[in-house]
C-alpha cells in the first residue's frame, strides 16, 4: 500500500510537473510573441521619425534654396521690395486672379455714368471769395452727387438734406 501510494504521489507528480512545465511554455511564447510585437513597433517609429527627420531636412533645404533665390532677386531689382513683390505677383499669376475676382464682382451690373460739370473756374468770383471757391465746388456736386446714388442704388437723400426733383421740374425744390 505504500508503495502504490508512493506510485499515485509519484504519477500526480509527474503530471504536476508536466502542466507546469507546459504553463511555463506557454508563458515564455507569451512573452516572446510581446517581445517581438514591442520591438516591432519601436522599429516602426524609429522608421517614422526617421522618415520626418528626413522630411524636416528637406523642407529646410527648399526653403534655403528659395531664400538664397529671393536675394539674388532683390539685389538684381536694386534692392526694391516693392519691385520684388510685384514680380512675385506677376511670376504667380496673382494679377490675373485678382483681374477674375474682380472682373466676376462688376459681372451683372448695369452702371451708370454721370458725368458733372459745376462750370467754369470763374463763376464763383476771384479776389477775396477765392477761398470760398472749394467749398462752393463741394456744394454744387451734391445735387449730382445724390441723384447718382438714387439713379444706381434707389436710395433717397434724408429729409433734412433735401429732396430730388424729377427732370424737368423746378429747380427750387433741388437738394
Amino acid at each position: 500500500m505504500v508503495q502504490e501510494a508512493n506510485w499515485e504521489l509519484y504519477k500526480n507528480q509527474r503530471a504536476a510537473d508536466a502542466i507546469l512545465y507546459e504553463k511555463q511554455k506557454s508563458a515564455e511564447a507569451e512573452k516572446a510573441s510581446a517581445d517581438a510585437a514591442l520591438y516591432a513597433r519601436q522599429q516602426a517609429a524609429e522608421a517614422d521619425l526617421y522618415a520626418k527627420k528626413k522630411e524636416a531636412e528637406g523642407i529646410t533645404a527648399i526653403a534655403e534654396a528659395h531664400g538664397a533665390s529671393l536675394n539674388t532677386l532683390l539685389k538684381q531689382l536694386g534692392g526694391s521690395y516693392e519691385a520684388l513683390r510685384d514680380y512675385i505677383m506677376l511670376t504667380n499669376g496673382s494679377f490675373l486672379d485678382i483681374a477674375k475676382i474682380n472682373s466676376q464682382a462688376v459681372q451683372g451690373l448695369n452702371p451708370k455714368i454721370s458725368v458733372w460739370s459745376t462750370g467754369s473756374n470763374n463763376i464763383h468770383g476771384g479776389g477775396n471769395r477765392a477761398p470760398m471757391k472749394e467749398i462752393a465746388g463741394i456744394y454744387s456736386m451734391f445735387p449730382p452727387l445724390l441723384q447718382t446714388v438714387n439713379e444706381q442704388s434707389g436710395m433717397l437723400p434724408p429729409p433734412w438734406l433735401g429732396k430730388l426733383t424729377e427732370p424737368g421740374s423746378s429747380a427750387s425744390e433741388t437738394v
